[in-house]
């Protein structure tokens, strides 16, 4: 399994990140600062984060599981998130930027009223810690293979330790820390593919040898039944990365042009990532076929196949290396997450409700708090999640997206669009889709699915429909009954009506950082910190050159560390350049 030198590596990752909350606490001086980094982050950062948050180890556990089973169709899922975020770079993110937030849950309120405020915001908390559990869950899977202990384990140690992380330095460490990882992910999977197909032969070998169902997805269902499945799962992610909640990622960029090129990189990330990430899992259905032997711990084996290749394949130290962007994907995921819904509970309760003249250092530790409290419910949850028998990461995170997320997603995307909607549409549209997500669980069943196509579906048809109809039913009978209420426009008060066209108004005005944050923000200063980490982190990855591997494999470390040190040459040359031109100008 791991060796000495892997565990230097993830004490190593574990000590660097923590100091990160050391690094970005003088940023802090305010909950504007802790929840959103003072409307003042670099694209490049927030685009980053908001990349490595859209995703966690559930990619490389239960999503892994799936491309094991069945092939390159989970790569549709992802396909589906660069096309959210193409629409992101196209409207979304200026508007949100424009927005004007320190939370996504104000902007609810001003487009919906406070009613709609708060009603979001008990129904966003839950539903955070429950997505947050799942991915807790998918890391413990992962960390449970790695070391060979208990999953309920696993995930008590692991969740403290990203609980514990992100109570440290808000919003400000969390979207920083992502772009570190996000450095430190790519590269080792980038390794891990290409050890991948080595081992297997080449990717002529990998095309051959793989199950032929990986390519002819119509030999183990029926064509009709994979293109539905295909266009809900588009939908979702469409809506799960353009709705009002989402706005959370692009309230921390520093002005509109700053938003757009944020989302760009996501797009080309989420174009890039997922044909790296799924070839291990791939190869490992031809090297690994009896996976349940190597992990008999695990209730789903197939979880585990990214691991199990990359322990045959990788040299030593580069287990520890994969392990810690496996931490990465779920971290940044966890913290940033964390951060957002103790901002919903801080400032569209606590401080609206509870505690008007509460002082900001009141609301700071408050803040800290909730984390903590929040982050033990995480844990719980995840707990939960495991004890239930046999149910896959993958159809956990797809079902859960489909049936619960979305109908909360629905009316946020559309009261961007739809003024004459009353305020009651919101939390109307919500229960709406839960009933319509209850019915179809227990009307739309696989059983009626196959009386309708006239056959029997299989264990594979039947997953697929239940997601299928959970996703297009909520997105049908959501959006209609959103668009109905538009009949009742005349209902509104004059002032929801100046409210919302005040909404709608700030929303389409580009901001001007330099006239209303008064300042030049601190985009040199990012960018000197931000290089000064990737070089240190540079420096250590390409010195585990120096353990004892074959000398083939050492190019793995120095390809790894050549990025991230790379990275910070750059971003420090810029910083510079940057300064001289300022101090010339003066």
């Amino acid at each position: 399994m791991l060796s000495t030198y892997d565990y230097i590596v993830i004490a190593f990752y574990f000590a660097f990140m923590a100091s990160m909350g050391l690094v970005f606490k003088r940023f802090i001086k305010n909950t504007s600062d802790y929840f959103r980094s003072g409307g003042e982050m670099m694209w490049w950062i927030v685009g980053a984060g908001a990349f490595m948050t859209s995703f966690s180890a559930v990619t490389f556990t239960g999503m892994a599981g799936k491309a094991y089973e069945d092939g390159p169709v989970v790569m549709v899922i992802f396909i589906g998130n660069a096309v959210g975020f193409f629409f992101n770079w196209l409207y979304f993110a200026p508007v949100f930027r424009q927005m004007r937030c320190v939370t996504s849950m104000q902007a609810v309120r001003k487009r919906f009223g406070e009613v709609n405020e708060q009603f979001f915001t008990w129904i966003q908390i839950p539903t955070g810690v429950l997505y947050a559990a799942i991915w807790l869950n998918g890391l413990g899977v992962f960390v449970s293979a790695a070391f060979n202990r208990d999953l309920s384990e696993t995930i008590i140690i692991t969740g403290a330790v990203v609980v514990i992380m992100s109570m440290v330095g808000g919003s400000w460490t969390t979207t920083a820390s992502d772009f570190v990882q996000l450095l430190l992910l790519m590269p080792i999977t980038i390794v891990a593919a290409v050890l991948a197909l080595n081992h297997i032969g080449g990717v002529g070998e990998f095309v051959e040898r793989v199950p032929t169902h990986f390519w002819r997805w119509n030999e183990v269902a029926h064509t009709n039944l994979i293109g539905l499945w295909v266009i809900a799962m588009l939908l979702q992610k469409w809506v799960s990365n353009n709705n009002l909640t989402d706005a959370s990622r692009y309230l921390a960029v520093k002005d509109t042009g700053h938003a757009r090129k944020a989302a760009m990189l996501g797009t080309v990330l989420f174009l890039v990532g997922p044909l790296i990430w799924f070839i291990p899992p791939m190869v490992a259905r031809v090297t690994h076929p009896e996976l349940a032997a190597t992990f008999p711990k695990l209730k789903n084996p197939q979880d585990a196949s990214y691991f199990a290749i990359a322990m045959t394949t990788m040299p030593v130290g580069m287990l520890g290396l994969l392990l810690s962007g496996i931490l990465a994907a779920t971290m940044s995921s966890m913290d940033s997450g964390l951060n957002r819904n103790a901002g919903f509970f801080i400032k569209n309760f606590y401080e609206v409700k509870l505690r008007k003249s509460a002082s900001e250092r009141e609301l700071m530790i408050a803040s800290v708090l909730t984390t903590l409290v929040l982050g033990i419910m995480i844990i719980s949850a995840a707990l939960w999640f495991a004890s239930l028998d046999k149910l896959p990461i993958f159809k956990l995170m797809v079902n859960f997206g489909g049936w619960v997320a979305l109908p909360i997603s629905i009316p946020l995307i559309w009261g961007m669009f739809i003024r004459r909607a009353p305020n009651w549409a919101g939390w109307t549209t919500v229960v709406v889709g839960l009933v319509t997500s209850f019915a179809v669980n227990r009307l739309m069943t696989s059983e009626w699915a196959g009386g309708i196509l006239g056959y029997t579906l299989n264990k594979r048809e039947s997953s697929d429909w239940a997601q299928t109809a959970g996703i297009l039913m909520n997105i049908v009978v959501g959006s209609a009954w959103f668009l109905f209420t538009a009949v009742f426009h005349g209902t509104r008060s004059k002032a929801d009506v100046a409210r919302v066209e005040g909404f709608f108004e700030e929303m389409r005005t580009p901001v001007d950082f330099e006239r209303e944050q008064g300042s030049g923000g601190s985009d040199n200063m990012q960018a000197d910190i931000m290089g000064m980490l990737c070089l240190i982190y540079g420096v250590f990855i390409t010195l585990l050159v120096l353990i004892p591997n074959p000398w083939s494999n050492r190019w793995a470390f120095l390809f790894c560390g050549g990025v991230m040190f790379g990275m910070g040459w750059l971003l420090r040359r810029s910083s510079r350049v940057r300064r001289a031109k300022s101090a010339a100008t003066a």
